[in-house]
């Protein structure tokens, strides 16, 4: 295991190296330590080339890297490439309008109308060019406005088919200023295959390190992402703060059970609601730490301020099947939202979720349902969750419930409350299993419906 480490170190050490490198490179170096919020336009142009960089790719795309950005970023853009190109990669780019000394400074220009091939060579001969089909450009204008001229056909279709038949529709590599050096691509993939086989290389890195920084970085997006983390986070204190103070110490009150339970199944409905219309809205599942976090600061606030039993078992099976719903609800909002858009999305998921509620047992009890809608039950994920939770709190030969002395209580006896609702108290292993396969089921329906939208749109 130390060499392995060591091996880790080495390629971590490397990786940070290559980083300040190419941000030295790039000119941000300085910004090293600035959020990508707060950066200029050029620099984020440069910032996301150096995302590219850190693979060291042999042929770079570049989609118009120049909009956006006056005059100097844009000079000091195409720059850095032509940089970067000298370093031995190769850059293909596409331009919007550029200026005369902005296209000076590319190496080979590739013009296209309607599919075929104008012109491909050295910039600089593309004057020659025009020349020799007979379509000389002006004095003291731009060649790279003329020639978008002369590919929209505003000087005649004529004039576009003489420019694809001299250049053989891309074919001739009579303006290139050596054809004969033009660089062989297999050769050049054969040295790359090599390099990325090689141990020591940047991109031979252990499963254990890549995991590292997609979980580094996945908890530096959770910290900055106010909306989806403190918002969160404040949202679930308030709302268990104002449950806890409307139940307050209906645990332990015999009177209050039935007050008691309504509180079980709102929780059930908070976590249900806000996590479910949160993904559907958004599609972006929130990271299981801050989901897990939101869950435990809930419980922990409603648990002890109603007075549920003080019982770590209990509280541990009180968690468990709030957090398993959790992920069930965002599984179950994932799939409505990997198919239908935010308005439909928005209708389908509180629709959906209503027959969740009426088969969960709560308003009807499960055994005063028809026989022929009872296999709704099995389809409701609240029924469970709503089952586990008043288990943990009623079930596990709970003992008698403190009374008033000036009050009736009808359920201080847990057997005769967990009886007339029809749910039994030795179910919670069943109760976590359904959930769990619930969570498995939705998300791999999920996935399937995602997968199939992008074949669709492909």
């Amino acid at each position: 295991m130390g060499g392995w480490d060591r091996r880790v170190k080495i390629w971590g050490y490397r990786i940070a190296e290559k980083i300040d490198e190419i941000l030295q490179t790039l000119g941000l170096f300085k910004s090293k330590k600035t959020n990508t919020a707060g950066l200029s336009g050029g620099q984020k142009k440069r910032m996301s080339i150096a995302l590219e960089l850190i693979s060291n790719p042999l042929v770079m795309f570049l989609d118009e890297p120049t909009t956006g950005l006056d005059s100097s970023s844009c000079m000091s853009c195409v720059r850095l490439l032509k940089e970067l190109a000298r370093q031995g990669r190769t850059i293909v780019c596409t331009i919007h309008q550029p200026s005369a000394s902005l296209f000076q400074l590319f190496d080979q220009v590739y013009v296209l109308a309607a599919g075929n091939c104008l012109y491909q060579g050295d910039t600089a001969n593309l004057i020659t060019f025009l020349q020799n089909v007979g379509f000389p450009c002006p004095m003291f204008h731009n060649p790279a406005d003329y020639v978008i001229e002369l590919a929209c056909g505003e000087y005649g279709e004529d004039k576009i088919e003489a420019m694809v038949k001299a250049t053989s529709n891309g074919k001739s590599l009579t303006y290139f200023n050596d054809a004969s050096k033009l660089p062989d691509m297999k050769i050049l993939r054969d040295e790359n295959s090599a390099d990325d086989k090689d141990d020591n290389g940047l991109a031979a890195t252990s499963q254990y390190n890549q995991l590292k920084v997609l979980l580094r970085r996945g908890f530096i997006k959770v910290k900055r992402d106010q909306t989806l983390t403190y918002l969160r986070i404040g949202v679930n204190i308030m709302v268990g703060l104002m449950l806890g103070t409307l139940y307050w110490k209906a645990g332990i009150d015999g009177s209050k059970v039935l007050d008691n339970y309504n509180l079980l199944f709102s929780i059930l409905m908070h976590h249900m609601m806000s996590t479910m219309m949160l993904t559907i809205l958004t599609y972006i599942p929130l990271s299981t730490l801050v989901k897990v976090l939101c869950c435990f600061m809930f419980t922990v606030i409603i648990y002890y301020m109603t007075a549920q039993p003080s019982e770590m078992i209990r509280f541990g099976m009180f968690f468990i099947t709030s957090v398993l719903v959790v992920f069930v609800a965002q599984s179950f909002g994932l799939m409505i939202g990997a198919y239908f858009d935010v308005v439909n999305g928005t209708f389908l998921g509180p629709t959906l979720s209503v027959p969740m509620m009426m088969f969960a047992g709560f308003g009807v009890s499960l055994q005063d349902l028809p026989s022929y809608l009872y296999w709704g039950s099995y389809i409701s994920y609240l029924r469970f969750g709503l089952e586990g939770i008043v288990g943990a709190i009623y079930g596990l030969n709970r003992g008698i419930i403190d009374c008033p002395e000036s009050a009736y209580c009808h359920y201080k006896y847990p057997k005769k409350f967990l009886e007339d609702v029809g749910v039994r108290a030795d179910q919670f292993d069943n109760d976590v299993v359904a959930l769990i396969l619930f969570l498995f089921v939705l998300r791999i329906t999920a996935y399937c419906v995602l997968r199939l939208e992008l074949q669709a749109t492909a």
